[in-house]
């Protein structure tokens, strides 16, 4: 992969060099316009929140980064005596370098991450540390390192470590928040990952084509975990959007590699800690190979059209493990077909984008036996080769499902949509009102979900969540915001396979944190 990524890179430069223009001269021979735009750019994301809860981890090494499912393996519980208060910070800077003898034909991207908690630990080495007196901790993470180049009117290549979203848009010419009610809203894939992607977006119709690297492990060894996708999109009517998608992961590492110690793959510990499904395929090696087909729509994302909002998706996993046998031959373990179904609308019924009333249905498909019968029928993510890597946010829940407001901890009930491969029947809905126009939002909200298949000794219902929040923009791009939450649980959490081992159902969780938001440029 390392020597393809290198010839696709050369051959680009090389492309480049080669670009004329109608009328015989080359790039480097144009004259630079007079009042050229600038060559470097920095843009900042600062996030601070001040949180109190009832639940937190109970390991003690656990004090950094905590992501995953509560009640999982990140050791998460809930408590009626102990209220955790902290105070964490994060700080996302990009800088873009154009440069000026390319004409807007090349860009360099770079975005770091600065997280910590005040008054965790200084002076040391690591990332998500570095708020206690003193301070001076090595702490800077690597977000995305990339170069976009257009070689052509409409298209874009772009190589590195960057984004890597499950819809058809330029994640760094699209805004966010478009991007996460869009294909599928982040679902399956919303990380960074080394590879290289090429982008249609044309007036009427858009295409993806990808090629990522998740884990390389020994060069010279077919260990590595790779995924291949193509992804179409075209306008059907003014308002209406649809499109396909196919996506390919190629496992071969049989488990090496991942964060940590919870390594990585279908049968890692990481798979529990992040609320996937966990193949009981023992200390057997395995191959597996597995494919996502689906199709995505959407209608007047942005309210602009009308008063009514829609956009939705049906996908469907499928594949197989083969095992280890004798004689360095595999023979297929399990079968995989599981489906995922998602609706989400909204209705305007004021005059600004913050008078919205809106709603969100999922369906996963789940299996109550594993692979006991050798096949697995429920859904798989990209949450088990990565963490997080799945990131469903844009709902409007808080605790049921993750939020999006997350600096070191990034847990919610159901952290994987897959739901332990037990899948659900869920969804929420939201009202929001402006206040003052575009300056002070409320928004009241409620989420709810049954398991399709109840653990051992519990119930279908998982619990029912009321959540509120107060926003305020004193200047653009920059947001005061009190949130809360609380969720009763339901009887899904009788059961100790998935309450934490506790004897009877935890304490019911919440939490309210005042966040502070500021997008500079």
């Amino acid at each position: 992969m390392k020597k393809l990524l290198l010839a696709i890179c050369l051959s680009t430069g090389v492309a480049f060099g080669q670009v004329e223009p109608a009328g015989g001269t080359s790039v480097f021979d144009k004259e630079l316009p007079q009042d050229s735009e600038r060559e470097f750019q920095f843009i900042a994301y600062w996030y601070s929140q001040a949180v109190s809860s009832n639940y937190y981890p109970t390991n003690d090494f656990l004090k950094g980064q905590v992501i995953g499912r509560l009640f999982g393996q990140n050791t998460t519980q809930t408590s009626a005596e102990n209220t955790s208060l902290y105070v964490e910070q994060r700080l996302l800077p990009f800088f873009i370098y154009q440069p000026k003898l390319f004409n807007g034909r090349a860009v360099l991207r770079a975005s770091f991450e600065i997280d910590f908690t005040w008054g965790d630990v200084a002076y040391g080495t690591g990332g998500n540390f570095g708020g206690a007196v003193s301070a001076d901790q090595v702490n800077i993470q690597t977000q995305n390192v990339e170069l976009e180049f257009i070689p052509f009117k409409n298209w874009t290549i772009n190589l590195g470590l960057q984004r890597m979203f499950d819809n058809p848009y330029n994640p760094y010419r699209t805004l966010f928040d478009y991007q996460t009610q869009t294909g599928y809203r982040l679902m399956y894939w919303g990380t960074d990952a080394s590879g290289i992607t090429a982008r249609y977006q044309g007036d009427y119709n858009r295409w993806k084509f990808g090629a990522w690297k998740f884990y390389e492990n020994q060069v010279q060894e077919n260990d590595d975990v790779s995924m291949y996708e193509v992804m179409y999109e075209r306008d059907i009517t003014q308002n209406w959007r649809w499109g396909g998608s196919v996506n390919y992961v190629r496992d071969r590492a049989n488990g090496e590699g991942g964060p940590s110690i919870l390594g990585q793959g279908l049968n890692s510990t990481l798979s529990e800690y992040n609320g996937t499904f966990r193949f009981p395929l023992g200390g057997n090696p395995y191959r597996a190979d597995i494919f996502w087909l689906g199709s995505f729509w959407s209608r007047n994302v942005n309210y602009t059209s009308d008063r009514f909002m829609t956009t939705g998706f049906v996908k469907y996993n499928l594949g197989s493990v083969d095992t280890l046998v004798a004689n360095e031959n595999y023979a297929q373990r399990a079968s995989i077909g599981g489906l995922a179904v998602n609706l989400h609308g909204g209705y305007r019924y004021g005059i600004t984008k913050g008078d919205v009333l809106t709603v969100d249905f999922l369906y996963t498909a789940g299996d109550g036996n594993g692979i006991n019968d050798n096949h697995y029928s429920g859904v798989m993510t990209g949450n088990n080769w990565g963490s997080p890597v799945s990131v469903w946010i844009s709902h409007g829940a808080y605790i049921l499902f993750p939020h999006g407001n997350v600096v070191n901890r990034f847990v919610a009930a159901v952290n994987d949509v897959s739901n332990l491969g037990y899948g659900l029947t869920g969804g929420t809905v939201n009202l929001y009102h402006d206040i003052i126009p575009n300056k002070l939002n409320a928004k009241i909200g409620a989420a709810s979900a049954i398991s399709n298949v109840a653990p051992p000794n519990g119930g279908f219902l998982m619990g029912v969540e009321a959540n509120g929040r107060l926003s305020w923009a004193p200047k653009v791009y920059m947001n005061l915001e009190l949130h809360a939450a609380y969720m009763w649980l339901g009887d899904f959490y009788d059961s100790g396979r998935v309450n934490g081992g506790n004897a009877e159902r935890p304490v019911n969780p919440w939490t309210v944190f005042l966040g502070y938001k500021w997008l500079m440029f």
